[in-house]
Protein backbone atom coordinates (compact mmCIF):
# COMPACT_ATOMS: atom_id res chain seq x y z
CA UNK A 1 0.00 0.00 0.00
CA UNK A 2 2.90 2.05 0.57
CA UNK A 3 3.72 2.71 -3.33
CA UNK A 4 0.54 3.90 -3.48
CA UNK A 5 -0.13 7.66 -3.54
CA UNK A 6 -1.94 9.48 -1.23
CA UNK A 7 -5.46 10.89 -2.16
CA UNK A 8 -4.64 13.47 0.13
CA UNK A 9 -3.59 16.52 -0.71
CA UNK A 10 -2.83 20.34 1.17
CA UNK A 11 -1.67 23.62 -0.36
CA UNK A 12 1.21 23.88 1.78
CA UNK A 13 4.37 23.62 -0.18
CA UNK A 14 6.64 21.95 2.49
CA UNK A 15 9.64 22.49 0.56
CA UNK A 16 9.22 25.92 0.85
CA UNK A 17 11.20 28.25 3.11
CA UNK A 18 8.80 30.79 5.68
CA UNK A 19 5.59 29.69 7.80
CA UNK A 20 2.50 28.21 6.32
CA UNK A 21 -0.70 27.25 7.65
CA UNK A 22 -3.80 25.25 6.30
CA UNK A 23 -5.03 22.34 5.92
CA UNK A 24 -4.69 19.01 4.64
CA UNK A 25 -7.82 17.83 2.48
CA UNK A 26 -9.21 14.48 3.05
CA UNK A 27 -11.85 13.27 0.67
CA UNK A 28 -15.18 12.79 1.77
CA UNK A 29 -18.20 12.50 -0.04
CA UNK A 30 -21.36 12.31 1.79
CA UNK A 31 -25.12 13.15 1.32
CA UNK A 32 -24.64 16.39 2.30
CA UNK A 33 -21.29 16.97 0.32
CA UNK A 34 -21.11 15.28 -2.92
CA UNK A 35 -17.61 16.53 -3.62
CA UNK A 36 -16.09 17.48 -0.18
CA UNK A 37 -13.42 17.08 1.58
CA UNK A 38 -12.28 17.44 5.78
CA UNK A 39 -10.21 19.79 6.93
CA UNK A 40 -7.50 18.39 9.07
CA UNK A 41 -4.97 21.26 10.45
CA UNK A 42 -1.68 21.77 9.05
CA UNK A 43 1.35 23.77 9.93
CA UNK A 44 4.76 24.07 8.02
CA UNK A 45 7.56 26.45 9.42
CA UNK A 46 10.54 26.10 7.80
CA UNK A 47 14.06 28.06 7.25
CA UNK A 48 17.17 26.41 5.59
CA UNK A 49 18.71 23.33 5.61
CA UNK A 50 18.57 21.52 8.77
CA UNK A 51 16.84 18.93 10.73
CA UNK A 52 12.99 18.08 9.63
CA UNK A 53 10.91 17.13 13.03
CA UNK A 54 6.82 15.86 12.61
CA UNK A 55 4.78 17.36 15.85
CA UNK A 56 1.77 15.19 16.09
CA UNK A 57 -0.97 15.74 18.63
CA UNK A 58 -4.90 14.74 18.36
CA UNK A 59 -4.27 10.94 17.65
CA UNK A 60 -6.62 10.37 20.02
CA UNK A 61 -9.44 13.43 20.22
CA UNK A 62 -10.24 12.98 23.72
CA UNK A 63 -6.67 14.11 24.48
CA UNK A 64 -6.09 17.53 24.78
CA UNK A 65 -3.05 18.88 26.29
CA UNK A 66 -1.11 17.60 23.21
CA UNK A 67 -3.42 19.75 20.88
CA UNK A 68 -3.13 22.84 23.33
CA UNK A 69 0.66 22.59 23.10
CA UNK A 70 0.82 22.22 19.45
CA UNK A 71 -1.62 25.09 18.86
CA UNK A 72 0.13 27.42 21.22
CA UNK A 73 3.59 26.59 18.96
CA UNK A 74 1.95 27.29 15.87
CA UNK A 75 0.93 30.85 17.12
CA UNK A 76 4.63 30.77 18.81
CA UNK A 77 7.28 29.60 16.47
CA UNK A 78 8.56 31.71 13.69
CA UNK A 79 11.18 31.02 10.56
CA UNK A 80 14.22 32.75 12.11
CA UNK A 81 13.67 31.03 15.57
CA UNK A 82 14.40 27.39 13.65
CA UNK A 83 17.04 25.89 11.25
CA UNK A 84 15.27 22.83 9.06
CA UNK A 85 12.07 22.37 9.12
CA UNK A 86 8.92 22.00 11.89
CA UNK A 87 5.97 20.14 10.58
CA UNK A 88 3.00 20.30 12.25
CA UNK A 89 -0.69 18.41 12.40
CA UNK A 90 -2.24 19.21 15.78
CA UNK A 91 -5.39 16.83 14.87
CA UNK A 92 -3.97 14.56 13.22
CA UNK A 93 -7.67 12.08 13.53
CA UNK A 94 -9.32 15.07 12.71
CA UNK A 95 -13.09 13.39 13.02
CA UNK A 96 -12.05 11.70 16.51
CA UNK A 97 -10.68 14.98 17.36
CA UNK A 98 -13.58 17.38 16.35
CA UNK A 99 -15.87 14.62 18.26
CA UNK A 100 -14.01 14.38 21.35
CA UNK A 101 -13.70 10.91 21.28
CA UNK A 102 -10.69 8.23 21.58
CA UNK A 103 -12.10 7.01 18.06
CA UNK A 104 -13.43 8.33 14.71
CA UNK A 105 -16.59 8.84 14.73
CA UNK A 106 -16.91 8.22 11.25
CA UNK A 107 -15.02 4.83 10.97
CA UNK A 108 -14.82 4.13 14.27
CA UNK A 109 -10.89 3.32 14.07
CA UNK A 110 -8.40 4.35 16.18
CA UNK A 111 -5.35 5.84 14.34
CA UNK A 112 -2.37 4.53 16.40
CA UNK A 113 -3.34 1.39 15.82
CA UNK A 114 -3.76 1.09 11.92
CA UNK A 115 -0.71 2.07 10.35
CA UNK A 116 0.23 1.82 7.55
CA UNK A 117 -2.85 2.87 6.72
CA UNK A 118 -4.44 2.22 3.00
CA UNK A 119 -4.97 5.09 0.53
CA UNK A 120 -8.14 3.63 -0.69
CA UNK A 121 -9.30 2.89 2.65
CA UNK A 122 -11.71 4.99 5.06
CA UNK A 123 -10.79 8.01 6.27
CA UNK A 124 -8.82 6.75 9.14
CA UNK A 125 -6.86 4.60 7.31
CA UNK A 126 -6.35 7.15 4.72
CA UNK A 127 -4.83 9.33 7.06
CA UNK A 128 -2.23 6.85 8.77
CA UNK A 129 -1.32 6.44 4.94
CA UNK A 130 -0.35 10.16 4.43
CA UNK A 131 1.26 10.09 7.37
CA UNK A 132 3.51 7.74 6.83
CA UNK A 133 3.78 8.08 3.24
CA UNK A 134 4.21 11.63 3.23
CA UNK A 135 4.66 12.86 6.38
CA UNK A 136 7.15 10.89 8.23
CA UNK A 137 8.91 10.21 4.77
CA UNK A 138 10.08 14.17 5.08
CA UNK A 139 11.05 13.26 8.45
CA UNK A 140 13.84 12.57 10.43
CA UNK A 141 12.32 13.08 13.91
CA UNK A 142 8.87 12.49 15.75
CA UNK A 143 7.03 13.22 18.54
CA UNK A 144 3.47 12.44 18.85
CA UNK A 145 1.97 14.16 21.78
CA UNK A 146 -0.76 11.81 23.78
CA UNK A 147 -2.50 11.41 27.09
CA UNK A 148 -4.40 9.44 28.96
CA UNK A 149 -7.89 10.36 27.56
CA UNK A 150 -11.63 9.67 28.33
CA UNK A 151 -10.99 6.20 30.35
CA UNK A 152 -6.95 6.43 31.33
CA UNK A 153 -4.68 9.20 33.82
CA UNK A 154 -1.47 8.81 33.59
CA UNK A 155 1.73 10.32 35.88
CA UNK A 156 3.43 12.70 33.30
CA UNK A 157 5.59 9.92 30.86
CA UNK A 158 7.55 10.29 27.60
CA UNK A 159 6.67 6.71 26.11
CA UNK A 160 8.37 4.87 23.35
CA UNK A 161 8.96 1.18 22.59
CA UNK A 162 11.93 -0.67 22.56
CA UNK A 163 14.82 -0.31 19.66
CA UNK A 164 17.06 -2.78 18.43
CA UNK A 165 19.76 -0.92 17.30
CA UNK A 166 21.66 -0.12 20.82
CA UNK A 167 22.18 3.39 18.93
CA UNK A 168 19.03 4.38 18.20
CA UNK A 169 18.13 3.34 21.54
CA UNK A 170 20.88 5.51 23.03
CA UNK A 171 19.49 8.52 21.07
CA UNK A 172 16.11 7.74 22.15
CA UNK A 173 17.02 7.79 25.86
CA UNK A 174 18.85 10.48 25.12
CA UNK A 175 16.22 12.66 23.52
CA UNK A 176 13.49 11.49 26.32
CA UNK A 177 15.98 12.79 29.47
CA UNK A 178 16.15 16.11 27.26
CA UNK A 179 12.49 16.17 26.80
CA UNK A 180 12.40 15.76 30.83
CA UNK A 181 9.52 14.76 31.86
CA UNK A 182 9.18 13.41 35.30
CA UNK A 183 9.30 9.40 33.61
CA UNK A 184 10.24 8.55 30.44
CA UNK A 185 8.51 4.45 30.02
CA UNK A 186 9.21 2.11 27.90
CA UNK A 187 6.41 -0.26 26.60
CA UNK A 188 6.29 -4.25 26.37
CA UNK A 189 7.28 -5.87 22.95
CA UNK A 190 4.10 -6.56 21.75
CA UNK A 191 2.04 -3.96 23.05
CA UNK A 192 0.03 -2.59 20.29
CA UNK A 193 0.76 -2.96 16.21
CA UNK A 194 -0.12 -0.34 13.78
CA UNK A 195 1.39 2.42 15.90
CA UNK A 196 3.21 5.79 15.39
CA UNK A 197 6.10 4.15 16.70
CA UNK A 198 5.69 1.23 14.13
CA UNK A 199 5.65 3.86 11.52
CA UNK A 200 8.50 5.76 13.00
CA UNK A 201 10.41 2.72 12.83
CA UNK A 202 10.08 1.72 8.77
CA UNK A 203 10.75 5.33 7.76
CA UNK A 204 14.15 5.00 9.84
CA UNK A 205 12.48 8.07 12.16
CA UNK A 206 13.56 8.55 15.54
CA UNK A 207 10.38 9.20 17.35
CA UNK A 208 8.71 9.01 20.71
CA UNK A 209 5.66 10.09 22.19
CA UNK A 210 3.73 10.94 26.08
CA UNK A 211 1.49 10.05 28.06
CA UNK A 212 0.43 13.52 29.54
CA UNK A 213 -2.52 13.61 32.30
CA UNK A 214 -5.63 12.42 31.02
CA UNK A 215 -9.08 12.12 32.19
CA UNK A 216 -10.73 13.89 29.35
CA UNK A 217 -9.37 17.29 31.14
CA UNK A 218 -6.71 19.61 30.37
CA UNK A 219 -4.26 19.82 33.32
CA UNK A 220 -2.16 22.93 34.07
CA UNK A 221 0.80 20.92 35.26
CA UNK A 222 1.37 18.51 32.77
CA UNK A 223 0.52 20.99 29.81
CA UNK A 224 3.28 22.85 31.42
CA UNK A 225 5.85 19.46 31.41
CA UNK A 226 4.35 19.23 27.92
CA UNK A 227 5.05 22.40 26.48
CA UNK A 228 8.32 23.08 28.30
CA UNK A 229 9.55 19.20 26.76
CA UNK A 230 8.23 19.67 23.47
CA UNK A 231 10.45 23.18 23.39
CA UNK A 232 13.72 21.06 24.35
CA UNK A 233 13.74 18.75 22.08
CA UNK A 234 12.77 20.74 19.29
CA UNK A 235 16.26 22.53 20.54
CA UNK A 236 17.94 19.13 21.87
CA UNK A 237 17.67 18.01 18.15
CA UNK A 238 18.91 20.90 16.45
CA UNK A 239 15.82 22.55 15.05
CA UNK A 240 14.99 25.44 17.63
CA UNK A 241 18.21 27.62 17.57
CA UNK A 242 17.72 28.84 21.29
CA UNK A 243 15.65 27.14 24.51
CA UNK A 244 13.34 29.60 26.71
CA UNK A 245 12.92 26.79 29.13
CA UNK A 246 15.92 25.62 31.56
CA UNK A 247 16.34 21.72 32.38
CA UNK A 248 13.68 20.12 34.04
CA UNK A 249 14.57 20.38 37.89
CA UNK A 250 14.53 16.08 38.39
CA UNK A 251 16.16 13.70 35.70
CA UNK A 252 13.36 11.68 34.14
CA UNK A 253 12.83 7.87 35.78
CA UNK A 254 13.96 5.14 33.32
CA UNK A 255 10.77 2.99 34.01
CA UNK A 256 9.68 0.06 31.63
CA UNK A 257 6.74 -2.98 31.63
CA UNK A 258 8.88 -6.06 30.82
CA UNK A 259 5.64 -7.81 30.28
CA UNK A 260 1.98 -7.84 30.55
CA UNK A 261 1.78 -8.98 34.18
CA UNK A 262 2.51 -5.28 34.80
CA UNK A 263 -0.79 -4.44 33.44
CA UNK A 264 -3.83 -5.10 35.76
CA UNK A 265 -7.23 -5.55 33.86
CA UNK A 266 -10.76 -6.08 35.31
CA UNK A 267 -11.59 -9.87 36.25
CA UNK A 268 -15.58 -9.34 34.78
CA UNK A 269 -18.62 -6.45 34.88
CA UNK A 270 -19.00 -4.38 37.42
CA UNK A 271 -17.92 -1.36 39.37
CA UNK A 272 -14.46 -0.70 39.95
CA UNK A 273 -13.27 0.57 43.47
CA UNK A 274 -9.59 1.42 43.07
CA UNK A 275 -7.66 0.92 46.27
CA UNK A 276 -4.21 2.11 45.17
CA UNK A 277 -3.35 5.48 43.50
CA UNK A 278 -1.09 6.84 40.98
CA UNK A 279 2.67 7.10 42.30
CA UNK A 280 2.31 4.38 44.46
CA UNK A 281 4.94 1.64 44.45
CA UNK A 282 3.43 -1.54 45.08
CA UNK A 283 4.28 -5.16 44.57
CA UNK A 284 3.19 -8.51 43.56
CA UNK A 285 -0.04 -9.31 45.74
CA UNK A 286 -0.69 -6.07 46.66
CA UNK A 287 -4.70 -5.22 46.43
CA UNK A 288 -5.32 -2.80 43.56
CA UNK A 289 -9.38 -2.66 44.17
CA UNK A 290 -12.18 -4.36 44.11
CA UNK A 291 -15.29 -4.84 41.57
CA UNK A 292 -18.74 -4.83 42.55
CA UNK A 293 -21.62 -6.11 41.29
CA UNK A 294 -24.51 -3.86 42.88
CA UNK A 295 -26.81 -5.31 40.56
CA UNK A 296 -26.92 -8.47 42.61
CA UNK A 297 -27.69 -7.63 46.10
CA UNK A 298 -25.65 -9.57 48.68
CA UNK A 299 -22.66 -10.68 46.19
CA UNK A 300 -19.27 -10.42 47.58
CA UNK A 301 -17.06 -8.01 45.38
CA UNK A 302 -14.05 -9.53 43.49
CA UNK A 303 -10.82 -8.23 44.58
CA UNK A 304 -8.26 -7.70 42.14
CA UNK A 305 -4.50 -8.01 43.11
CA UNK A 306 -1.29 -6.30 41.34
CA UNK A 307 0.73 -9.27 39.24
CA UNK A 308 3.99 -7.58 39.59
CA UNK A 309 5.64 -5.07 41.36
CA UNK A 310 6.48 -1.25 40.07
CA UNK A 311 5.27 2.53 40.36
CA UNK A 312 1.66 3.25 39.45
CA UNK A 313 1.81 5.06 36.48
CA UNK A 314 -1.62 4.56 34.72
CA UNK A 315 -5.00 4.65 36.61
CA UNK A 316 -8.46 4.02 35.22
CA UNK A 317 -10.82 7.11 35.52
CA UNK A 318 -14.98 5.69 34.58
CA UNK A 319 -15.79 3.47 37.51
CA UNK A 320 -17.96 1.36 35.53
CA UNK A 321 -15.73 -1.68 33.96
CA UNK A 322 -15.91 -5.05 32.17
CA UNK A 323 -14.02 -7.82 31.85
CA UNK A 324 -10.33 -7.12 29.58
CA UNK A 325 -10.59 -3.37 30.53
CA UNK A 326 -7.33 -1.81 31.78
CA UNK A 327 -7.57 -0.29 35.31
CA UNK A 328 -4.08 0.14 36.59
CA UNK A 329 -0.26 -0.45 34.75
CA UNK A 330 2.78 -0.54 36.51
CA UNK A 331 6.37 0.33 35.39
CA UNK A 332 10.06 -0.70 36.76
CA UNK A 333 13.21 0.83 36.67
CA UNK A 334 14.88 -0.08 33.30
Amino acid sequence: MQDKPSKLTTTLNFEQDGKQVGYVRLPHSVHRSAYGWLPVPVACIRNGGGPTVLLMSGTHGDEYEGQVTLSKLINRLEPDDIQGRVIIFPMANFPAAKAGLRTSPIDDLNLNRVYPGDPDGTPTLMIAHYVESVLLELADYCLDLHSGGSSLHYLPSAVAGSEDDPEKMERLQELMCKFGAPNSFFFPGGHAGGTTQHACKRQNVIGFGTEMGGSGTVSPDCLKICEAGAERFLHAIGVLKHCSVPPAETQTRMLHAPNFDYFTYAPGEGLFEPVAELGDEVVSGDLAGYVHLPETPGSEPDPVHFSAAGLVICKRIPGRVQRGDCLFHLGCDF
